[in-house]
């Protein structure tokens, strides 16, 4: 989950953050772009340099800048608390993250302003009449480019007022934020099983060093992992992307030279690590990131393994796609679509 919060300087957005962050939440805020720049170029982060500059970024690099760079930042399994969010096109861009909630934090004029005081920081105003200025100012929106809090306020999907004690505040907050994890409960949105396996694989194509094409399968008994395999040269073979292979380093077009081949597949390298380590394979699914070549195909067969998903389609794959069925070992397509 991504709770993003948006509210006028002094509203409680900081307070409500640590307390998130105390329950586990990772904390961003789209200001640290703003005050990254400025700190770079010796220039005190008042909130008029602040506002200033936020604008400037939106004008040169489009309205949801500081959105798009912080949601860059952000991991799929983690929950996030997003701060400073002052832009519509900010919450727009945010809420391309699945799980995204808009949380608008209100309180009276006097309230934030005593509180502004007694936070003491740079962004202090210096009176009550600059504080109403600069508020005026965020509130009209005039300039495109420039932050326009009602109008973010306006795509909340909830808004807590934030005229009491800071316990009144988290309670409010949370009743809210207890709504969402039940909506997010009833549409759970993890990946399925294949899915998951699959992301794995290709996970483990990564430490493939193939220098031509990086491959991986890994072999799934009970929902649970029993081998794993990436292709490259054999055990005490230099690497493919140290020499070892001439046929991958002469860049040989697909389905020539394959006498050359010094490689192992990854598929192969799967069934042989489960022999290996005497890890029994047989009636296991197979996932691989692309459809096997013959000569796995037939390791595959002989193995015992029951089903093979793959994600991409092996140029020379007809053979094998003919002989599992006639074998009666399963086969289907996983396109994760990215």
């Amino acid at each position: 989950m991504v709770i993003g919060l948006t509210g006028n300087n002094g509203s409680g957005k900081t307070m409500l953050a640590e307390h998130l962050k105390a329950a586990g939440f990772y904390y961003l805020s789209l200001s640290d772009e703003i005050r990254a720049e400025l700190e770079a170029e010796g220039v005190a982060p008042t909130r008029e340099h602040m506002i200033e500059r936020g604008n400037a970024l939106r004008r040169q690099f489009g309205r949801a800048v500081l959105a798009e760079r912080t949601r860059a930042r952000i991991r799929d399994e983690r929950n996030y608390a997003v701060d400073s969010i002052r832009h519509p096109d900010e919450v727009r861009a945010l809420r391309q993250i699945p799980g995204f909630h808009l949380l608008h934090v209100e309180a009276p004029l006097e309230v934030r302003y005593r509180r502004a005081v007694e936070r003491g920081d740079a962004r202090v105003p210096k009176s009550f009449e600059q504080f109403v200025a600069l508020e005026k100012q965020e509130q009209e929106g005039v300039d495109p480019e420039a932050q326009n809090l009602p109008a973010c306020a306006a795509l909340a999907d909830a808004t807590v007022v934030n005229d009491g004690s800071v316990e009144q505040l988290v309670a409010r907050a949370e009743e809210a934020i207890r709504g969402w994890l039940r909506d997010g409960a009833r549409h759970d949105d993890r990946p399925g099983w294949d899915e998951y396996f699959m992301r794995i694989a290709r996970i483990v194509s990564l430490r493939s060093n193939c220098v031509k094409r990086k491959v991986a399968a890994i072999i799934v008994r009970d929902r649970r992992i029993i081998s794993t395999g990436y292709n490259g040269t054999p055990r005490g073979v230099a690497n493919c992307n140290q020499g070892g292979c001439p046929r991958c380093n002469g860049l040989a077009a697909s389905g020539t030279r394959l006498d050359e081949c010094v490689c192992s597949h990854g598929e192969e390298n799967a069934i042989v690590q489960a022999s290996y380590h005497g890890i029994a394979i047989k009636d296991g699914v197979l996932y691989t990131t692309m459809s096997p070549c013959l000569q796995c195909t037939k390791m595959i067969i002989n193995a015992g393994i029951r089903e093979v998903i793959y994600n991409a389609d092996y140029p020379l794959a007809e053979t094998s796609k003919r002989i599992l069925a006639e074998a009666g070992v399963l086969l289907r397509q996983l396109d994760l679509g990215d």
